[in-house]
């Protein structure tokens, strides 16, 4: 999976990185939406660099580059994510803001991309994601690849295109969603196996030489931006790039410029100024123009920001508790254990011990929801048993970061083999909002029944981002069940009611919640009880991870 920021790599074909980011030891998110249990998503290998300032040596590259990366700092030992994303959404679930799509056209080897790099590094804002038409190449048949062999193939012809699977690509990557991506592969003519994944964007930047000639796609572009080069330093350009990086001889190069690539410009590409917005001379070189670039983005941005956490705050006061919602009962047994970890005198030992205890009961309820359908097994004795057995595909476990990663050993115990992903959502302590900054999901994750898991809820804020983020990978609503130690009655309401086909499921509710959105009377900070660690007083780890 993948997704690009300050900086762009490509993240490894079969893992999704959705720039998520957490410590060097995580265990998921953005391309290919993971592998399975070995494919998770990666992290990206590329270290972001300083605004406008050139790479130092290129790396050959013999396929597509279409990506995303979140920004990042790397050390010998660890990752570390240095922003989030903002909520994209509204107090009811839905999408409100779709991500700001820049289009970049010009001819072959103009300096797009280049541009496309500058504009991303100018911006600093988190989550952006480089789309290239490069991508979308069609499929050729054995005649197509035998003429791409000899030259003979033109690429610049708005018939060498997939257009109808780039548009529904970039309608959904501007409304939310995750998509996947094919990687072209350049010295073969043809797409690889592996599509990447991309989720996650604030602003897509989409180049291409033909990016403004079909009539849908430009009614997805919020910007048009024309890159004018001279043609000779195209041409040396496209010399250079394609003896170095592809593969291809000069004549062979010479001869398809001259058959195809020129005429194509002529015909095709440099008609298509008229649709532009801003036309920038010299490319990368130009600093005016990408400066004006980056501040009129910058304005459309603020103009999109949104509040999450204090609208649920005043939302659905008095309301009667869901129907999705199912507290366990409160036996005895059940009432003493949260006796002994509510207490702030309890040691760290017996905290854990009893939360372990806790969660496993948790877990045990939570599965009695999901659909069985019957089944007759034959038993060793030769009688026919008639049973159940889950009516699904599988089940898929994830956490959300710090505290809700203490509940996977549990479901671990209970089911077999399970497949987990990971979300880390943090706290900004300047605008109070919850933001993404990593996640990992497994492969294929669609079909799954879904465990998400957090130790504590309050607000519900970042319970909301969690659900919306599977939802956006197609998971199902009504196929997704909200797993927490307590809840607060306001957390309770502001997912249901964002997302009523979510199963609700925890120990117990706490009626209040305090001005700091702690949980009253609650069971203070989870993670830091749980871990031994003492976080300073206005640091928050996620929505949840401090009774948030």
């Amino acid at each position: 999976m993948e997704t690009t920021s300050s900086t762009s790599s490509d993240s490894k074909p079969d893992e999704q990185q959705t720039d998520e980011g957490m410590d060097a030891d995580r265990s998921m998110s953005r391309s290919d939406s993971g592998s399975g249990e070995d494919s998770l998503d990666s992290i990206p290998d590329c270290i972001p660099r300083c605004p406008l300032t050139p790479s130092l040596s290129p790396q050959k590259r013999t396929t597509s580059r279409s990506k995303t990366e979140p920004p990042l700092l790397r050390t010998n030992k660890r990752t570390i994510y240095t922003a989030g994303r903002p909520p994209w959404y509204n107090v009811t679930g839905t999408t409100f803001k779709e991500a700001f799509v820049i289009g970049l056209c010009g001819g072959s080897a103009s300096g797009k991309t280049t541009v496309a790099n500058k504009i991303i590094e100018a911006l600093d804002v988190p989550w952006v994601v480089l789309l290239s038409m490069d991508s979308f190449y069609k499929v050729l048949n054995k005649d197509e690849q035998e003429l791409a062999a000899k030259n003979e193939y033109n690429f610049d012809h708005p018939d060498a295109f997939d257009f109808e699977l780039l548009i529904t690509v970039l309608r959904k990557l501007k409304k939310g969603k995750s998509v996947k991506v094919p990687v072209y592969d350049f010295t073969t003519h043809c797409r690889r196996k592996e599509w990447k994944t991309v989720y996650g964007a604030n602003v897509v930047i989409f180049e291409g030489i033909l990016a403004f000639a079909n009539k849908e796609l430009l009614k997805l572009l919020d910007m048009k931006v024309f890159v004018d080069t001279d043609s000779d330093i195209r041409l040396i350009r496209r010399l250079k790039r394609d003896i170095s990086q592809r593969g291809r001889d000069i004549s062979g190069i010479i001869k398809q410029y001259n058959k195809f690539v020129k005429p194509a410009f002529e015909q095709y590409i440099e008609p298509t100024v008229q649709s532009a917005d801003i036309v920038v001379p010299r490319g990368g070189e130009n600093f005016v123009a990408l400066d004006l670039i980056v501040q009129h983005v910058h304005s459309q941005l603020e103009k999109r920001e949104i509040t999450v956490r204090s609208a649920l705050a005043s939302a659905h006061q008095g309301q009667p508790l869901p129907k999705t919602l199912s507290v366990m009962e409160s036996t005895p047994q059940v009432r003493g254990m949260h006796t002994i970890i509510r207490n702030k005198e309890t040691n760290r030992d017996e905290f854990i011990f009893y939360s372990k205890r806790l969660m496993r009961l948790l877990i045990e309820h939570a599965l009695s929801f999901l659909p069985l359908k019957p089944v007759s097994v034959e038993t060793p004795q030769g009688g026919i048993y008639n049973g159940k057995r889950l009516s699904g595909k599988r089940i898929t476990g994830v956490s959300i970061l710090r505290a809700g990663e203490t509940m996977e050993q549990a479901l671990m115990a209970v089911c077999k083999d399970i497949r987990l992903g990971k979300i880390l959502i943090q706290t900004n302590h300047d605008t109070g909002e919850p933001e993404l900054h990593y996640l990992r999901l497994p492969k294929d994750i669609t079909e799954d029944y879904v465990i998400l898991m957090d130790s504590t809820v309050s607000t519900g804020a970042a319970a909301l981002m969690a659900v919306r983020v599977l939802l956006d990978h197609d998971v199902a609503e009504d196929k997704i069940f909200l797993l927490s130690l307590l809840m607060a009655e306001m957390g309770v309401h502001s997912v249901a009611y964002a997302f009523p086909k979510v199963r609700i499921i925890t120990t117990a509710v706490d009626k209040e919640v305090n001005d700091q959105f702690h949980i009253i009377p609650g069971i203070g900070n989870f993670g830091d009880r749980y871990f031994g660690t003492d976080a300073p007083s206005d640091w928050c780890e996620s929505d949840e991870g401090m009774d948030f």
